[in-house]
């Protein structure tokens, strides 16, 4: 891995887990395969049906603070 990419990989690190995410979507966004509008729609209905199924009772929650903080515990 050139220097610059170690230097960018090591400043990205330090970031935020949500800063992390957000620089990974758009890294991956980079790549656009064409079939974006497709996938965005695909995940939308995913996201409507976990949604769906908790309203229902059939699958239960995490709070975002309880998430990051196992992020967190893993990367240290």
């Amino acid at each position: 891995m050139p220097h610059t990419m170690r230097q960018v990989l090591a400043d990205a690190l330090t970031l935020p887990p949500v800063d992390r995410a957000e620089l990974i979507e758009a890294l991956f966004s980079s790549f656009d395969s064409g079939n974006r509008e497709q996938l965005d729609r695909l995940w939308a209905l995913e996201a409507e049906d976990r949604i769906d199924a908790y309203e229902r009772g059939e699958i239960g929650a995490t709070s975002a603070t309880a998430v990051f903080e196992k992020i967190n515990a893993w990367t240290k």
